[in-house]
């Protein structure tokens, strides 16, 4: 799914427009009764008392169409227009009419009125600014935003958080509107996905309203958002007669004395993932462990607690290394030792990571296409520090380009970047902020690369199931008893729900409705 800019969105405003011979208000209209519907199904008529605050410009105009739509159909509805200048875009006095029309009207907020009251079990429909605003509201806007904040109630924002920006950090954080949700139009927007904006956004949809569709498939965006849609294609079914040699062989080099839990974790994730073999590299000291607890995996031995030579003598399709390595002096330099001997694609973690970080240069010598995992921290120690998630971002893909490499900066959302574009993920939880976790996933994407994958495709695969462990785990767990070998355990399901069908909408809605007496008022409305 594309992430568009607000520019690029503006733009398929116009075209659809332009295309579809109809006015802006009637885009708007569309979009705000899309809005509206969504609300109307979550709350079937609920008597929750509904306060719309409205700005002066088009997303205003969406409040109002929202606020008229509610009144009809029967809502406690009460409509505020924050009236602190002059300007006032057509649409939004279009509206502002239409809403006269049918017997109400808004309330004023100047700079001298008083807010309303306001009740914590109250729903706010944030619709103060939208996706274009270029600078932090002040006076009564920002003491609008910090009464919301301030009110403890169920904040729906629509289009986007008013005083957050589409594509710049925020510069003053009191004013910003925390939402408990957004409906968003048409496309994800890449500020929803950044940690440095968690604070202001908990949950979004995003809302298809009619703009063009040769438009939105011909633009080009360097930022995608990947759900199932986009894995599935990617999923490669086995041939009735393939044979273990079909499905490559994976060397896993890590470990180090206390560190071997590491690369046994990462060993067991690249067989449950599907390699033909597996041979784990490992010091004399780790041995027994593997041999014991993983006796489908093959172990090649190097010095007695941590690795020194790295000379394997196994011929394999993909190496997976750093996992539990450590950076000691003998270690390093095998390291150095090995990269400069080594050809094949390389699936690079933990201390391998540390290592090129130590010594930049060492970068030059990694195979293209390879891959790196580095947690946030490990990847500040690779390009250094950054001001802000734009920046972190930017670093990114530069690093990616220079050196023609797939990087996998983990997190929630974790990114992709390949070839100047960066995929942003969509599955996974705070359950997998946990140890090993990282070490599992660098055994699922090594074991997806000996199995034929490319290494783009692996890495967006393996991402995807791994989070998807987590998913599936939290129908019978709690994010803090979640470990890393549930992670593997829950492999086969991961790919079980990759392979089925979803479940239609309606049933979901139906879902929704049986559940409705039970449920709060916030929890409804996030269904």
């Amino acid at each position: 799914m594309k992430i568009l800019s607000a520019k690029q969105l503006y733009k398929a405003d116009q075209i659809t427009i332009k295309k579809g011979k109809i006015t802006s208000l009637d885009l708007m209209e569309r979009a705000a009764t899309a809005c509206f519907q969504w609300i109307h199904n979550r709350l079937q008529g609920d008597s929750v008392t509904i306060q719309v605050f409205c700005g002066t410009g088009n997303n205003g105009g969406d409040g109002l169409v929202i606020a008229r739509h509610l009144k009809q159909h029967g809502y406690n509805v009460n409509t505020h227009v924050i009236n602190c200048s002059n300007k006032r875009s057509e649409a939004f006095l279009d509206n502002y009419e239409r809403l006269k029309e049918i017997g109400v009207w808004p309330e004023m907020i100047t700079c001298s009125s008083e807010f309303p009251e306001i009740s914590e079990n109250d729903m706010i429909i944030d619709a103060i600014f939208g996706l274009g605003l270029s600078r932090s509201p002040e006076s009564v806007l920002k003491e609008t935003i910090q009464f919301i904040n301030a009110s403890n109630a169920y904040v729906l924002s629509i289009d986007f958080p008013s005083g957050l920006f589409a594509d710049k950090p925020v510069t003053d954080t009191e004013s910003v509107i925390k939402a408990y949700h957004i409906l968003t139009f048409q496309t994800p927007k890449l500020a929803f996905l950044l940690p440095d904006n968690q604070e202001y956004i908990t949950s979004w949809d995003v809302i298809d309203i009619g703009l063009d569709s040769e438009y939105l498939n011909s633009v080009e965006t360097d930022f995608y958002l990947t759900n199932k849609n986009d894995i599935l294609p990617i999923y490669k079914y086995r041939e009735r007669f393939s044979h273990k040699g079909d499905y490559g062989h994976s060397l896993i080099i890590g470990g180090s004395f206390g560190k071997i839990g590491a690369v046994t974790l990462t060993s067991k994730a690249a067989l449950t993932i599907g390699s033909g073999l597996v041979t784990a590299y490992v010091p004399k000291c780790a041995y027994q462990i593997l041999q014991t607890s993983i006796p489908e995996a093959m172990v090649e031995v190097d010095a007695e607690n941590e690795l020194e030579y790295f000379n394997s003598k196994i011929n394999p399709t993909v190496i997976g290394i750093g996992i539990g390595m450590g950076t000691s002096t003998k270690t390093e330099e095998g390291f150095k030792k090995f990269l400069k001997e080594n050809n094949l694609p390389l699936v690079i973690d933990a201390d391998a990571i540390n290592l090129l970080s130590k010594n930049k240069n060492l970068l030059k010598l990694v195979p293209e296409n390879s891959v790196l995992t580095p947690h946030p921290k490990e990847f500040e120690r690779l390009v250094g520090k950054w001001k802000d998630d734009y920046e972190k971002l930017d670093k990114l893909l530069k690093l990616s380009k220079k050196h023609k490499l797939i990087i996998v900066l983990k997190g929630a959302y974790t990114a992709i970047v390949h070839q100047g574009k960066i995929h942003f993920n969509t599955t996974g939880n705070p359950a997998l902020a946990t140890a090993g976790s990282g070490d599992v996933l660098t055994g699922i994407i090594t074991g997806l690369i000996a199995q034929q994958y490319t290494s783009f495709e692996a890495t967006m695969l393996g991402v995807y199931l791994h989070g998807k462990t987590a998913d599936l785990a939290m129908k019978t767990k709690v994010f803090e008893t979640f470990t890393a070998s549930d992670s593997i355990d829950f492999l086969s399901d991961a790919f079980i729900d990759l392979l089925k069908k979803d479940i239609p909408p309606k049933v979901q809605v139906e879902d929704v409705k049986e559940k409705k007496e039970n449920s709060s008022k916030k929890k409804k409305l996030n269904k």
